[in-house]
C-alpha cells in the first residue's frame, strides 16, 4: 500500500484497516499468552502427583470447608472439596473458546485414633490407671486368698511340724510339697536345723521360692538370736561369725545397736527376715531364772533404751525385731516352757516398771512384733488365763491402752502351759479371738488350723477378725 494516498482513502476505509491491525494485535498477545502457560504447566489438561494426589485434589483438601475427627476405637475421616477452575476466553477474529474444569472428590480414609494426623487435630490424652497404692495392694492380696489360706498365714511352724520329718536340714520335693498343700505364714528353725552356711542359705531359699511360687508372699524366716546364750547361729562353731555375752552385760545403747546390726546382718545374709529378739523383760523377781542375764537388768528405763536400740539395729539390715514377752516375763518365779507361771502384779504395777518397755516400743514404730508370754496375771485378768489367750491382755492393753499397731505373735503354744491345759484347738481359737495375729508352733497344726477355720465357718470367729491379721502380714511381707 502507498501510504502517501492515505489522505485519499475515505473514512470507511480506514476504520477497517485499524480493526484489522488491532486484532491481529490481540491475536498475537494471545498466542504469546498460551505458549507461556504451555511451558509453566506443560499439558492444561494433565494433573502433577503430589502423596498419591493430583495437585488439584491436594489444594482442594487444603480448602475443604468439613473435616470431622472422632475418638472412638475406629476413626471414619471424610473430606469433600469442590473446585471451579476459572473460565478462560479466547477469541480468534469471530471465535470465543470457554473452558471449565469441575473436580468433585470424596475420599474415605479408615483410621485408629494415633493414626489421625490432620492439622490442627486436638488429641485426647491416653488415660492410665493411677498406679496401685500399698493398701490396694493388700487388699488385692487378701481378696485372692482363700479362707483356709488365709488361716495357714496366721501360723508360724517348725519345719518338722509342717513336714512331718523327724528333722530338717534341706528344702526339697516334701518341703515344697509341704507348702503347697499348707501355704503357712512363717517357719522358725533351731540349732538341729542348722549346720554350716552353704546348707543354712540354701535350705532358707528354697523355702522362700516355694512360698512365693504356691501363694505370691514371702515367708517370715525367723530364729531366736538373742545373742549370749540364746543364739543358734553364734553359738554354732561352723559359723564364724561375732558372738556376744548375755544382754545384762551390754553397757550402752552403743553396743546394744552393735548387737542388734551384726547380728541382723548376718541372719540377713543366710535368708533370715524375722528374729525373736531383743528380749524386753524387766527383771523384778529376784528369783527369776527363765529369763535372767538375758535381760538388760532392773531399770526399766535401761532395758527401754537398750532393747530399742537393738531393734533399730536389726532394721537397719532389713530384719524384723521382736519385743518379748509382754506383759513381762521377769516378773515371775516358774517357767512357762514346764507349766504355770504367774505374777500376782496389777495393772498399775505393771505400768510402772513391766510395761514401760512395751509402752516405748510402741511409741517408737521400730519394733516390728510384740511377742505374748503365757504368764497368768489374776490381778488383771480374773482367773489364770495365760495372758497369750487372754483379751484383756493381748487386745485390752496392749492395742487399746499401749496403742501397740505392729504384728502380734503367741510364744510357743507347744509350751507346758499351754500343752498341758489346753487342746491345739481350744489353744488356737482363744489366741486368735485374743487378738494376736500370728499364733507359734501349736502342738498339733493341722487340729488347730481346722479348727480356727470351722469356726468361721460356723460363726464364731468372723471372717474379718481374720482379715484384720493377715492384713497386717500381708504388709509387713511386702516389705520384707
Amino acid at each position: 500500500m502507498n501510504f502517501n494516498n492515505i489522505k485519499h482513502l475515505n473514512k470507511g476505509t480506514l476504520i477497517n484497516i485499524a480493526a484489522v491491525l488491532a486484532g491481529s494485535i490481540i491475536l498475537l498477545c494471545i498466542g504469546i499468552f498460551i505458549l507461556s502457560t504451555k511451558d509453566d504447566n506443560g499439558n492444561n489438561d494433565q494433573k502433577t502427583e503430589f502423596s498419591g494426589y493430583s495437585k488439584a485434589e491436594n489444594d482442594s483438601s487444603k480448602d475443604s470447608e468439613t473435616q470431622n475427627t472422632s475418638d472412638s476405637p475406629t476413626t471414619t475421616t471424610k473430606v469433600q472439596s469442590e473446585t471451579d477452575s476459572q473460565t478462560k476466553d479466547t477469541s480468534s477474529s469471530n471465535t470465543e473458546q470457554t473452558t471449565t474444569v469441575k473436580i468433585t472428590e470424596t475420599t474415605e480414609i479408615k483410621t485408629t485414633p494415633k493414626e489421625i494426623t490432620t492439622e490442627n487435630q486436638t488429641t485426647k490424652p491416653v488415660t492410665t490407671s493411677p498406679p496401685e497404692t500399698p493398701d490396694e495392694k493388700v487388699e488385692r492380696i487378701l481378696a485372692g486368698l482363700t479362707l483356709e489360706e488365709k488361716v495357714y498365714q496366721m501360723f508360724i511352724l517348725a519345719p518338722e511340724h509342717l513336714t512331718g520329718a523327724n528333722s530338717v536340714t534341706q528344702a526339697g520335693d516334701i518341703t515344697k510339697n509341704a507348702i503347697q498343700q499348707y501355704p503357712v505364714g512363717g517357719l522358725i528353725y533351731f540349732s538341729n536345723n542348722i549346720i554350716n552356711e552353704n546348707q543354712l542359705t540354701t535350705m532358707l531359699a528354697n523355702t522362700q521360692k516355694y512360698s512365693m511360687e504356691r501363694c505370691g508372699l514371702k515367708m517370715f524366716l525367723c530364729i531366736d538370736e538373742e545373742g549370749g546364750r540364746v543364739a543358734r547361729i553364734g553359738n554354732n562353731s561352723s559359723f564364724h561369725v561375732e558372738k556376744f555375752p548375755d544382754m545384762a552385760y551390754i553397757d550402752s545403747e552403743a553396743k546394744a545397736y552393735h548387737v542388734g546390726e551384726t547380728i541382723g546382718t548376718y541372719l540377713s545374709k543366710y535368708g533370715f527376715n524375722v528374729d525373736f529378739a531383743p528380749d524386753a523383760d524387766v527383771i523384778t523377781e529376784s528369783r527369776n531364772t527363765v529369763i535372767g542375764t538375758r535381760s538388760f537388768g532392773t531399770d526399766p528405763s535401761v532395758v527401754s533404751k537398750m532393747a530399742l536400740a537393738v531393734a533399730k539395729g536389726l532394721n537397719s539390715t532389713g530384719v524384723m525385731s521382736t519385743y518379748k514377752h509382754f506383759p513381762g516375763h521377769g516378773a515371775t518365779v516358774g517357767d512357762t516352757h514346764e507349766g504355770f507361771a504367774y505374777t500376782e502384779k496389777t495393772e498399775a504395777q505393771l505400768m510402772q516398771s513391766e510395761l514401760i518397755p512395751f509402752l516405748d516400743a510402741a511409741k517408737s514404730g521400730y519394733v516390728d512384733m510384740v511377742m505374748i508370754a503365757h504368764i497368768s496375771v489374776p490381778n488383771i485378768v480374773g482367773d489364770n488365763t495365760p495372758s497369750s489367750l487372754s483379751y484383756k491382755i493381748v487386745t485390752g492393753i496392749l492395742k487399746e491402752k499401749l496403742g501397740y499397731k505392729g504384728l502380734i505373735v503367741t510364744d510357743a503354744l507347744n509350751m507346758g502351759a499351754i500343752a498341758k491345759n489346753y487342746t491345739s484347738a481350744n489353744a488356737a481359737i482363744l489366741a486368735v479371738k485374743a487378738g494376736n495375729d500370728l499364733l507359734l508352733m501349736p502342738k498339733n497344726f493341722k487340729e488347730a488350723s481346722q479348727a480356727i477355720i470351722q469356726a468361721v465357718k460356723n460363726g464364731e470367729i468372723s471372717e474379718e477378725r481374720i482379715n484384720e491379721s493377715v492384713r497386717k502380714i500381708i504388709k509387713a511381707k511386702l516389705n520384707l
